[in-house]
């Protein structure tokens, strides 16, 4: 099988409150969770490098949110698989569904990292162990280039805390993505939703560390950059664009089915 398949159901912390449906960004989380069982499945999961000394970082996330996401308890699937190994670069490629149509889809770059040099190792062994699916969600794998920023719209600061940090030690990539998307005003997010989210990092950051977030506009409508800085360079670079929302309405147009578990 080349593809790896994971379903989900929505949960209370990963909810848009504006419209009970799943976060765009806890989508990210859904496809990196499922990854982990993949790697799981292969014998090369975060506890099976420990032996190793190695472990995997994940450089550049590029998504598109083509449907409405799920409401709060509803169900969705994660179908994953390598689409591209190189030397050193190991692709991942996503769909995620919900009721059977395709409501995201994206790729990501991942390599595996040696703790004792911090410098990316060959990616032989995933070659030899997992099967590649030469199918590409967003066309061609390339670098994605932040669009240049016309002004700034928005700037607040971080210090990481022990909620920010995994089991690597080190920030979580989920917080950054949430601190770029903290700087969005409250009344934007209401009447907008995210259409394509690029995500690079570049340096790890650790407990303690204060971060600065630069939201800038730029020359396309309802497209912004969010520079990630620790001392003035840049840790993380996001580039999210949006769309007007269609209803604006908290309301489930449709009868949830939840249901006790016996």
């Amino acid at each position: 099988m080349n593809k790896y398949i994971k379903t989900y159901n929505v949960i209370l912390d990963n909810m848009d409150l504006f419209e009970y449906r799943l976060r765009p960004i806890a989508a990210i989380m859904y496809f990196q969770d499922a990854f982990a069982r993949y790697t799981a499945t292969k014998g090369m999961a975060a506890y099976d490098l420990f032996s190793k000394n190695q472990y995997w970082v994940v450089a550049e996330i590029n998504m598109d949110f083509m449907e409405s996401l799920p409401f709060w308890s509803e169900e969705l699937k994660v179908e994953l698989w390598v689409s591209e190994v190189s030397k050193l670069k190991i692709y991942i490629d996503f769909s995620i569904y919900f009721k059977d149509k395709v409501v995201a889809k994206g790729n990501s770059l991942w390599f595996l990292i040696s703790r004792d040099s911090q410098r990316p190792v060959r990616a032989d062994e995933v070659i030899e162990k997992f099967e590649i699916c030469n199918e590409l969600a967003l066309g061609e794998h390339k670098k994605f280039v932040i669009p240049q920023a016309t002004e700034v719209y928005t700037k607040i600061e971080h210090t990481n805390s022990l909620s920010d940090i995994d089991f690597n030690k080190h920030v979580n990539n989920k917080s950054y993505i949430n601190l770029a998307e903290m700087t969005a005003p409250e009344e934007f997010r209401k009447t907008h939703r995210l259409r394509e989210l690029h995500i690079r990092f570049n340096k790890e950051t650790f407990l303690g560390d204060t971060l600065t977030c630069i939201t800038n506009r730029t020359e396309k409508p309802y497209q912004y950059t969010h520079i990630i800085e620790k001392d003035g360079a840049s840790v993380c670079d996001v580039a999210t664009t949006w769309e007007e929302r269609k209803n604006t309405e908290n309301i489930v147009d449709y009868k949830l089915d939840v249901k006790s578990e016996k």
